[in-house]
């Protein structure tokens, strides 16, 4: 027998420790996954943001390429209905999570880091200390293998000068809006259900990239699941094709479901970053309507650092229900409540709202047909979705 935890599971867990009682090994998923990943060609996603998506639309592509790719992914793919996959074929894609930095433990033929921020405050004090666990997991790389990088990303760049200093004999592929990109996007498109871009590889145009998501952002994640499996050998054509298919992720952008011409979409935004591109996404999505978004803070320590930031961020909505922080796995910190961004809001167009059930009832009252509801956050907020569509048609 086998106990795998996360590293999100704590050592007085009942179960764990009738594991050690009984003398049941533990082992830790990175290293579990690191275990599986030996003798297959493997690419590890990495990245502050994205990552999820990134890892997703890989592995669909891969999969209208001709490969039966494993994958261990950190949400369910629409397309399969599944997390993971044990494949047929020697390919294996994984999302890697920086967050307590046991992405360190694989030994990928290649990596994809989509973009480098300050983010997991209980564990990195300092974006130093994010760009060396990023350098210390590149620096895991087989010395056969390669390295993806986003060019646009201040911190993508800072660890590609880091890389390339030390002299890595891996290869480095760049893409990016960017022209000096390897692969390179421009004419961008974008519509409420779907984005476009022109795809360059190395000066040469590969065709018309064209995704059933919108977000420019997204564009970039296809950018980089289509040069990694180019590195893994894919055609260019199938590769398009399959990214062209890719139908979402839980909590990427969900749509819940529509009632009396109101949109409800739920995200797993949790960061200023990834905020804001939610937000444009569904600006664009909504069109003329208004976009009312329901946020749940993820850590009080996060809340702590970037409570101006998130205030900045939601300021693209026509209005913001704030919830109280969901904690995860913290004690809460004095003085650290929702109440920090709302302090912080410039606009009055937003409330503090810590009960759930009364955010269901105020957000439902103020739609109209049009609008765009929002539940946005890494924690539990994800469930008001059906209660808010079942109190719209009430």
């Amino acid at each position: 027998d086998l106990v795998i935890i996360s590293s999100a599971i704590p050592a007085n867990n009942p179960e764990v420790e009738a594991a050690r009682n009984k003398g049941i090994p533990i082992l830790e998923r990175a290293a579990a996954l690191a275990e599986l990943m030996i003798g297959t060609r493997s690419v590890a996603v990495a990245g502050t943001h994205g990552k999820t998506t990134t890892t997703s639309m890989l592995t669909v592509a891969l999969q209208h390429s001709g490969f039966d790719p494993s994958f261990a992914i950190g949400a369910t793919v629409s397309n399969s209905g599944t997390n993971a996959h044990h494949g047929s074929g020697n390919t294996f894609i994984v999302e890697a999570d920086e967050s307590d930095g046991s992405f360190t433990a694989y030994k990928p033929l290649g990596a994809i880091v989509t973009n480098i921020e300050l983010d997991h405050v209980d564990n990195f004090a300092t974006l130093a200390q994010i760009d060396q666990i990023f350098e210390d997991f590149v620096a895991t790389i087989r010395p056969d293998g390669f390295l993806v990088l986003c060019v646009d990303d201040p911190g993508a760049d800072r660890l590609m000068e880091r890389v390339k200093k030390k002299g890595s004999a891996i290869s480095i592929s760049t893409y990016g809006i960017d022209r000096d990109a390897d692969l390179h996007l421009d004419r961008i498109y974008l519509q409420p259900k779907s984005a476009e871009a022109r795809v360059s590889y190395k000066g040469r145009v590969l065709g018309q990239l064209e995704l059933a998501i919108t977000g420019r952002h997204n564009l970039l994640n296809a950018a980089a699941a289509l040069l990694a499996g180019l590195e893994l050998g894919a055609n260019a054509n199938d590769l398009i094709k399959g990214l062209s298919l890719f139908s979402g992720a839980r909590r990427r952008f969900e749509v819940k479901g529509v009632s009396r011409g109101i949109t409800v979409i739920d995200d797993y935004g949790h960061h200023p970053t990834e905020i804001k591109a939610t937000l444009e996404s569904a600006r664009i999505y909504a069109q003329s309507g208004r976009v009312l978004t329901v946020f749940q803070p993820h850590r009080y320590s996060r809340t702590q650092v970037f409570a101006s930031e998130f205030a900045k961020a939601l300021s693209a909505s026509d209005y913001t229900y704030l919830l109280e922080i969901y904690p995860a796995s913290e004690k809460e910190i004095p003085g650290v409540s929702s109440l920090l961004i709302s302090k912080e809001m410039e606009t009055a167009n937003h409330s503090y709202q810590p009960s759930m059930p009364e955010v269901v009832e105020a957000v439902a009252k103020m739609a109209k047909s049009g609008d765009l509801i929002l539940t946005l956050g890494a924690g539990d907020v994800s469930s008001l979705g059906k209660l808010i569509l079942e109190a719209i048609e009430s």
